[in-house]
This record gives C-alpha cells, sequence and structure tokens, in this order.
C-alpha cells in the first residue's frame, strides 16, 4: 500500500507543509504573499534555488535535473501538501518532467499571461519579457496559437533586469529601481506595444515599478491571481482526498509503521512553526556572492517572512 493511501486509510495526517513554493530565487515570493492573504493560517514553506541561480541561460535537460532535486530535497524535509512552481522558466521547461517523476504529488505550475493579454490589447501588439528559456519555449509559441493567434507578440529576455531584481532590488530605492526598468519598457514601447506580460515571476517583486515606467500607454499582466487560485483548488482537493476511510484504523503493524512515520516528520519540521505561528519559513541552497544575504535579509524584514537559511 502506498504511504499516501495507508495514511489516509489510518486518519493520520503525515503531511506537515501545505504549499512548498519553489523558485530560482525569489521571484515566486509575490505568490507566496498573495496565496497568504487568502489562506493566512496555511503552513508554507519557499524554497529558491540560489546555488543554480540563474535558470535562464541553461538548456532545457540542466533545468530539469536542477528542479527534480530540488523538490526531492523537499519532499525528504517536509512532503508537502501542494507544490507551486512559482517560477515561468521551471514550468515551461521541468513540469510535466515532475509530475511523470513525482506523480503522487500535485504541481501548479505558472505560464506567461498569453490568454490574458490577448483579452486586455487594443492593439493586437503585446510584450513578452521573460528569461531567455522562457521566451525561446515552443510553449509559449502553443499558448500563443491557441489564445492569441490574432496577435503580434514581441519578445525580450532580459537576464540584466532579473540579477538585478535577485541581488539589488530588495536594498535599491525606489528610483533605482524604476531606473532598472526603463530599458526593457523602452524596447516594448519602440514596438509599439500596449502591453506587457511578466513572463518571469522574478518581474512581479517590481511590477508597481514597471508599470509606473510605462504610464498609462502600457498595461502590465502577469498570472499571479490564476496561479494562486489554481494552487488553493488543488489544495483543497487534496484534503478532500485525505480524509479517513472509515473502518480500517484498527491497530496493525501498518499503523505502527504510519505513527513513526509521523513523528519522523515531526521532527524534521519541529521549530519551524510554534503554536499559533503561521509566517513562511524561506530557504535557500547556497549563496554565489555574500552580497546576496542581505536582500534576503531585507527581503523577509520587509515581508515577515522567517530566513532560515540552507535547505540541506
Amino acid at each position: 500500500m502506498q504511504k499516501t493511501l495507508l495514511m489516509r486509510c489510518l486518519g493520520i495526517n503525515f503531511i506537515m507543509v501545505d504549499f512548498a513554493f519553489i523558485d530560482s530565487g525569489t521571484g515566486g515570493i509575490p505568490y507566496l504573499l498573495h496565496l497568504k492573504s487568502l489562506i493566512p493560517n496555511a503552513k508554507c514553506v519557499y524554497v529558491g534555488d540560489t546555488k543554480n541561480f540563474p535558470y535562464g541561460t541553461k538548456s532545457s535537460n540542466e533545468i530539469v535535473e536542477c528542479v527534480t532535486c530540488l523538490v526531492q530535497k523537499i519532499i525528504d524535509k517536509f512532503d508537502p501538501k501542494v507544490f507551486v512552481v512559482a517560477c515561468n522558466t521551471m514550468s515551461v521547461n521541468a513540469l510535466n518532467s515532475l509530475r511523470n517523476s513525482f506523480p503522487n504529488k500535485s504541481f501548479v505550475g505558472t505560464v506567461p499571461a498569453i490568454k490574458v493579454a490577448a483579452e486586455v490589447t487594443k492593439k493586437k501588439i503585446f510584450g513578452l519579457l521573460a528569461t531567455e528559456a522562457t521566451v525561446h519555449s515552443d510553449y509559449n509559441f502553443e499558448l500563443k496559437e491557441k489564445y492569441a493567434n490574432d496577435c503580434k507578440m514581441i519578445l525580450r529576455g532580459d537576464s540584466d533586469l532579473i540579477d538585478f531584481i535577485e541581488r539589488k532590488s530588495f536594498t535599491a530605492s525606489d528610483a533605482e529601481i524604476k531606473q532598472a526598468c526603463v530599458p526593457a519598457v523602452n524596447f516594448f514601447k519602440d514596438n509599439d506595444c500596449d502591453v506587457i506580460i511578466l513572463g518571469c515571476t522574478h518581474f512581479l517583486n517590481i511590477s508597481k515599478q514597471i508599470q509606473d515606467v510605462c504610464g498609462t500607454q502600457i498595461k502590465v499582466v502577469d498570472s499571479k491571481e490564476g496561479v494562486v487560485k489554481h494552487a488553493i483548488e488543488v489544495y483543497e482537493q487534496a484534503l478532500r482526498l485525505a480524509k479517513p476511510v472509515e473502518g480500517v484504523a484498527e491497530k496493525t503493524g501498518a499503523q505502527v509503521f504510519a505513527k513513526k512515520k509521523l513523528g519522523e516528520c515531526a521532527e524534521r519540521t519541529r521549530g519551524l512553526w510554534s503554536e499559533g505561528e503561521t509566517s513562511p519559513a524561506l530557504f535557500i541552497t547556497g549563496f554565489n556572492d555574500n552580497e546576496d544575504k542581505k536582500e534576503y535579509d531585507a527581503l523577509s524584514k520587509k515581508y515577515n517572512i522567517r530566513f532560515c537559511g540552507n535547505i540541506d
């Protein structure tokens, strides 16, 4: 009998974490914060694969390898109910592989909001601002063909802006952030776009400044609302499936095994949440630069997130 089915039959809630958010760095933070605003008591962990940042310059095979390793670490440590793959590059390259590799886990991905852009644009010209890996993904062109075949899509991979957001934006001034946005916004203005899709979750950390630089000429859109809504739906479905099965919870060797595994999981998460504690726990996989920690300290203080260091 599979572990999850065994726990369900015994009426034991083995899983200690509700949601695990993953990204190459800080990109998924706005998704985490939005979900927490809707489900304040949800137990959430966030893991940035900072050791392998940036993902946007990696091959598809490299991305799959990195994400698979990261997910396995999180399962071993927290065994969450739902994974939110809060990274467009991870999602368009590795989501199907993750679902195949971990068939008993639920994964919610993020993809560029091409459908939304097609509904909003009046000129039928919209821009996609993302990583190099995302803008060249076949999946984006499939989405365009499906939802925006009467529109022109202007592509811009902007690794410099993503690097700025990851390494400097949380300690930068508002003026410095806006200045960093100018080249990308001017590129889309020059191409007559009236909508910009934030196709890398990192950009959502500075979406206000991007919109300010765009002014009223260009509408900035993203996938946050849709992704979080879907994540909650998947979570609620997982809760329904986890209800105890009547009449099979008698004391057996299987029950002893289940309680042992429950104890092991509780030990792994001990200290993350005291009674009444609900703030998210933030982990990384390693820093490539000592200055990076300052950004994460600033981020954690700004959003009341507990920075717990390296996940290993």
